[in-house]
């Protein structure tokens, strides 16, 4: 049987006294007697009284509890940028909770409204790629209730957030493949209401511009953010009349499945085709070849998405997005050259 949490009550009904005096001498308040004092600080001890961060909360109006939302729980990319939001709020008196959307529209809606009822104080939402109908956080902006995205942002200058460069990011792995002979680089983007679905095609075609490619529209696919999904993109790519000898994923989850349709055609990677990835999972360095992948300041964007948390609970800002600059890790799948 599951032991009961002591509270006040139980220490006030134990010696007689109301709950607002065992508070009080808790406290160490001058109006409460020493003697006091000292009889519920032993009784406290003696039944291993701890205060129930909860229930103090409701009774301020506060529970100083942050409500996070992400896609999954599984990739390194989130539970790290997680982490980076956990260490702002403990600076802060706060601690989180932490919900899934499964990459569903429904249950992010279903999440959000479990965390309401929690009393979180605010959410810190990384938007699952269903989600194209902002009207649960209109709602919530109306309010006033605070409210941050992360990496995957919308409603730009109402929510504050804090994203990636994507565009860059783009740019740099077609200009990577170009300095390594690639020439036919295709992209497998993600659903297209998704701000880094956008993003990142705009930086693909900018990086094949800066390299005087063509954009060739053949070459542009999407997926939704699952491996059967991805490999059906790359299933296609393979039969075209003229293959791409490059292609990027526009995540890490999504790279691993073409790497995998494109050893089972029977090609080669990087020989036959270059690949990349996006967001370097720790999986990452151990998939064959080693998977190029651009790399993200997770823990710094989690710190960020708290720090714009706090600033807008002290109303000290106006909604911005803060842009952090990635970095691309070159390993085995695109280095052709010197092979």
């Amino acid at each position: 049987m599951t032991k009961r949490h002591i509270s006040l009550k139980d220490l006030a009904k134990e010696l007689n006294v109301s709950i607002s005096t065992v508070s009080r001498a808790l406290k160490d308040h001058p109006d409460i007697s020493e003697e006091v004092r000292k009889k519920v600080k032993l009784l406290a001890e003696k039944l291993n009284y701890s205060p129930n961060p909860l229930a103090m909360g409701l009774l301020k109006q506060k529970t100083r509890m942050i409500g996070i939302i992400v896609p999954d729980l599984v990739t390194h990319f989130y539970s790290s940028i997680i982490a980076g939001i956990e260490s702002s709020a403990k600076e802060n008196g706060y601690f989180i909770v932490i919900a899934s959307s499964n990459e569903s529209a429904e249950k992010e809606k279903e999440a959000i409204e479990n965390l309401l009822k929690a009393r979180v104080e605010g959410l810190i939402v990384c938007l699952s790629q269903e989600t194209s109908d902002m009207t649960v956080f209109n709602r919530l902006l109306q309010r006033e209730f605070p409210l941050v995205f992360f990496d995957r942002v919308a409603l730009n200058g109402k929510v504050p957030a804090v994203t990636a460069d994507n565009v860059l990011a783009a740019e740099k792995i077609v200009q990577h493949f170009h300095e390594q002979g690639y020439r036919r680089i295709a992209f497998i983007g993600g659903p297209e209401d998704l701000n880094i679905s956008k993003e990142r095609l705009s930086g693909y075609k900018q990086g094949l511009t800066n390299c005087g490619l063509p954009i060739r529209q053949e070459y542009i696919e999407k997926c939704e953010l699952n491996p059967d999904s991805a490999r059906q993109a790359m299933h296609r790519l393979l039969n075209l009349p003229e293959l791409p000898d490059a292609v990027f994923g526009i995540n890490d989850t999504v790279a691993f499945a073409l790497m995998k349709e494109i050893k089972e055609a029977g090609l080669s990677i990087p020989g036959d085709i270059g690949v990349i990835g996006f967001t370097d999972e720790f999986h990452s360095t151990v998939v064959d070849p080693p998977l190029t992948s651009i790399t993200h300041p997770t823990f710094e964007m989690g710190r960020m998405a708290g720090q714009l948390f706090f600033e807008q609970v002290a109303e000290k800002v106006t909604p911005h997005t803060v842009v952090m600059e990635t970095q691309l890790v070159i390993r085995e799948s695109s280095s052709r050259i010197g092979q």
